[in-house]
C-alpha cells in the first residue's frame, strides 16, 4: 500500500516499512517452492515465433569443499585448480538451458535451470531438460552445447527430440564413415573408413567448402564433411563443421578456434557438429 511502484519483489523491500530486507525476500522465496513447469512455460511465451529460436545448454560445477554438512555433494569438474592438481573438485553441479536472443551481448533467458542430484549425470539431466523444453515450443529450436555432451550416449539419448543439435567435439576423437555397399555376402557394415579428428591423414574428402570474410574473424574456411557417425551411433549419421582461420595467402593462421577454450586442437579442427 506504501509502496506505489512496487514492479517486483526486490522493490517492496526497499519500502521504508519494510524492515525484515533482503533476507526475508529469499527466505520467502525458498519456503514458496515456484513451479519450474509453469515458470519455463510462461518464459517461452516471451520468446518471439517469427524465427527457430537458438538455445544454449552447459553443466556448471559449483565448489563447496568446506561445506561438510551440505546434502548430495558430488564430484565435479573445476579446471581453475592450483598447477599440478587434478581439475576436480568437491561441490554440486547444475544443469542450464537458456535462450539466446541476441547475435552478440551476454543476455540469456534461463528456461531450466536444476540440481544435478548424485544418481543423474549431466547428459541425463540435460537430455531430460532439452525434452521437456522442446515440447512447448511452437517452432523447432537449434541448441548447442560445449565437448562434454559430444559423445555417442548424447546423440542416442537426443534422437527421439525434436531438435537440431550443434556441439563442439574434442580433437582426440574418431569418427566413422558411411560403410560401403553390401557385397552379399555375410554381415552387412555398419562402418566405413575410419575418420580421427587428430590426423588428417585419414580425412575424407570434404562435402562442400567455402571461404568467405567476416568482420571479426578475417579470413575464413568452413567445410562439410556428411554422413559421419560414432561408433555406438551407426543409424545416426550427423555432419562435421570444420572452421579455419586463414591470413591474406590463405595459409592457416590460428591452430585452434577462437573463444573455444576447452578446445586442444593442434590440427585447427573446430569441435563444431550439426546433427541432422
Amino acid at each position: 500500500m506504501l509502496t506505489r511502484n512496487a514492479y517486483s519483489l526486490a522493490d517492496l523491500s526497499l519500502s521504508a516499512v519494510f524492515r525484515r530486507k533482503w533476507p526475508s525476500i529469499y527466505e520467502a522465496l525458498q519456503d514458496s517452492r515456484p513451479q519450474q513447469q509453469k515458470l519455463m512455460q510462461l518464459y517461452i511465451k516471451q520468446m518471439p515465433t517469427q524465427s527457430r529460436p537458438l538455445l544454449a545448454g552447459d553443466h556448471t560445477a559449483w565448489s563447496r569443499p568446506d561445506a561438510v554438512t551440505l546434502q548430495e555433494r558430488t564430484i565435479e569438474h573445476n579446471s581453475a585448480t592450483v598447477p599440478g592438481n587434478k581439475p576436480i573438485t568437491i561441490g554440486q553441479g547444475y544443469s542450464t538451458i537458456a535462450w539466446i536472443p541476441e547475435d552478440s551481448g551476454s543476455w540469456a533467458l534461463p528456461l531450466r535451470h536444476e540440481r544435478i542430484s548424485s544418481w543423474e549425470n549431466p547428459i541425463q539431466k540435460a537430455t531430460w531438460q532439452l525434452q521437456q523444453v522442446c515440447e512447448h515450443l511452437p517452432t523447432r529450436p537449434i541448441s548447442v552445447w560445449d565437448s562434454e555432451y559430444g559423445c555417442a550416449p548424447f546423440v542416442l539419448k537426443t534422437a527421439n527430440i525434436r531438435a537440431d543439435i550443434l556441439v563442439r567435439l574434442r580433437s582426440n576423437l574418431c569418427l566413422w564413415g558411411a560403410p560401403p555397399p553390401y557385397s552379399g555376402k555375410g554381415r552387412p557394415r555398419k562402418h566405413g573408413e575410419k575418420f580421427k579428428l587428430n590426423e588428417p591423414s585419414t580425412w575424407s574428402q570434404a562435402t562442400q567448402s567455402i571461404k568467405l570474410n567476416h568482420s571479426k574473424l578475417g579470413r575464413v574456411k568452413v567445410s562439410l564433411w556428411s554422413n559421419l557417425h560414432f561408433r555406438k551411433t551407426a543409424t545416426r549419421p550427423m555432419s562435421l563443421i570444420r572452421v579455419e582461420r586463414l591470413n591474406e595467402q590463405g595459409n592457416l593462421r590460428v591452430s585452434k578456434p577462437n573463444g573455444t577454450k576447452k578446445s586442444r586442437n593442434p590440427c585447427g579442427l573446430s569441435s563444431l557438429q550439426l546433427f541432422l
